[in-house]
């Protein structure tokens, strides 16, 4: 039974019927989005505030039911509070940086996500996706007050696609009848079993695990701290052949058994066998409620291509992922940042439609390595022979008394963002002895500056100068990037000059709406600045 916390205002958007039903030919919108879980809503709520109108359809009237993705990273919050939401995701979500690792009843070692200073997020916060989802859905609705042109149908259900060259149909049926509209872009957000993927006779490319595991979330007063804990063979009875357990908000615990391929789903779902089991690891003796559990199959999977003429894909639509390592929901929300800015340049007219292929291929990139990521986390989780497990359990002994073997210890690395190492948007790296970790494709880190934080300062393009001089801003073809003007001095910690200046004695950052660094060079260069951005915008590369 699912507690009543879980469903959260179910109805945010009920059904009412809209002008499109009664028109005689179908009305046009700029941009559509199917689905209305974490990254269709955060699509919609990009597009909105940049000021283009945006039509989100979902057939359900609401956020979601049951817990499903908890593990929130600091690179989305980062992304959420561009969009005005993280403050109340980190106040409601259970913050942790801890790991620790078990292999039967010993401690193998423990790890610190966020060892270092300086940062606004802390590494992860735990937060039941209905809860995420609420949040941005309350903040489209601030956005709607303030104008932003973002509207959401509830229990409006895609049933059709039609793709033209330069538009896409779109068969609606609703609680009163179908009705059709048109759509310029059409971007697909509904989830892995995606009906728009099947419409378009698409599919995925990848790999299905052979392994099955059960989910509990479970609310109990317990003295287990805030942290993320993980057992390789525990010790306790009818566990399964590995354990996660993390702390949610309102006193609710996540734990997930690794239960086997050959199970019977039904029988494993029964209340008194999930119970069997929670009892086997907590004892008996605790008092706790099952407030919702469901079973899952590990899936590393994508789409070839996230972009099909004016077709879209995002999230779990476009990939899969094992959950090990929280790098679904987190990977989905990376997509719509790399997409938002690039499909409103398109849309304004300051940039071409080709720019969208680079959406496909930067985020396939990073699905490539998430799933490269996972792959190798399940395959330590669950290994497939004795030999394997043979070697996995001599890394984890091994682990517990020599640190160099620490890094090879996998229980799901966990989400990190994305860096775009060669991709086609990336321009010149011309700046000696500058930090690798903000080298052109990477995102930037953030850094404490007097009464803030670096990245609450950065939007759309960014010309990023410490001790450079540079002009106020660059218009190019449309575009501008604006100045901020930084010091090293700025930051007496020295976090900004250690990421950003390295051996070098100052530097010139370009920086895009997604703060990834698109170029950076030691002194200000008009020319090398005005062809970095034509070539951050889709135009000719340079030279």
């Amino acid at each position: 039974m699912l507690d009543d916390r879980y469903s959260l205002a179910f109805r945010l958007y009920p059904y009412g019927r809209c002008a499109d039903q009664d028109a005689i030919d179908p009305v046009r919108h700029p941009v559509v989005v199917v689905g209305g879980g974490p990254v269709g809503i955060a699509a919609a709520l990009d597009l909105g505030l940049q000021g283009i109108p945006v039509l989100l359809l979902d057939d359900h009237e609401g956020v979601g039911q049951g817990s499903r993705a908890i593990c929130f990273a600091k690179r989305t919050l980062e992304i959420c509070d561009r969009w005005g939401t993280g403050a109340p995701m980190l106040e409601k979500g259970v913050v942790w940086n801890l790991g620790k690792v078990f292999h039967a009843d010993r401690k193998v070692f423990e790890f610190n996500l966020l060892p270092e200073e300086g940062h606004k997020f802390p590494a992860f916060v735990n937060l039941p996706q209905p809860y995420f989802e609420r949040f941005l859905v309350e903040r489209v609705r601030e956005a709607q007050a303030q104008g932003a042109p973002i509207e959401i149908r509830g229990k409006n259900r895609l049933d059709a696609v039609e793709a033209r060259e330069d538009h896409v149909l779109l068969d609606v049926t609703t609680p009163e009848g179908p009705y059709r509209i048109a759509a310029d872009w059409l971007i697909g957000c509904d989830g892995a079993s995606s009906p728009l993927r099947r419409m378009l006779g698409l599919d995925f490319e990848g790999r299905v695990f052979q392994d099955s595991f059960l989910i509990a979330d479970i609310r109990m007063k317990a003295e287990f701290p805030t942290e993320r804990w993980f057992w390789f063979e525990p010790p306790f009875k009818s566990s399964g052949a590995s354990c996660l357990l993390h702390k949610q908000p309102d006193d609710v615990w996540r734990v997930d058994f690794q239960i086997g391929w050959d199970v019977d789903r039904a029988e494993e779902m029964k209340e008194e066998n999930i119970r069997a089991r929670l009892d086997a690891m907590l004892g008996a003796e605790v008092d706790y409620e099952i407030v919702w559990s469901s079973i899952y199959t590990f899936q590393c999977r994508r789409m070839k291509n996230f972009r099909h003429g004016r077709v879209l894909f995002a999230g779990d639509a476009a990939h899969q992922v094992s959950p090990f390592g929280a790098r679904g929901a987190n990977s989905g929300i990376q997509d719509v940042d790399n997409l938002g800015w690039k499909l409103g340049l398109v849309l304004r007219g300051k940039a071409p439609e080709t720019l969208l292929d680079t959406y496909s291929s930067e985020r396939c990139h990073g699905a490539d390595e998430n799933i490269l990521n996972s792959t190798r986390s399940t395959d330590f989780i669950t290994p497939k022979s004795a030999v394997s497990r043979l070697f996995r359990n001599a890394v984890l002994d091994l682990a517990e008394h020599h640190a160099f073997a620490r890094p090879f210890v996998n229980s799901g690395r966990l989400s990190l963002p994305c860096i775009y190492d060669g991709g086609l948007l990336n321009g010149a790296d011309a700046l000696p002895g500058g930090p690798s970790r903000t080298r052109p494709g990477a995102p930037c880190p953030d850094a404490p500056l007097g009464g803030g934080q670096l990245l609450e300062r950065l939007g759309g393009f960014v010309i990023l100068t410490l001790d450079a001089d540079a002009p106020e801003a660059v218009e190019e073809d449309g575009v501008t990037a604006r100045r901020l003007a930084l010091s090293a001095a700025d930051d007496p910690s020295g976090a900004l000059a250690a990421r950003y200046l390295g051996d070098a004695r100052s530097a010139v950052y370009l920086v895009r709406p997604d703060q990834h660094v698109a170029a950076r060079w030691e002194t200000f260069d008009e020319g090398a600045i005005r062809a970095a951005l034509r070539h951050a915008c889709g135009k000719e590369r340079p030279a």
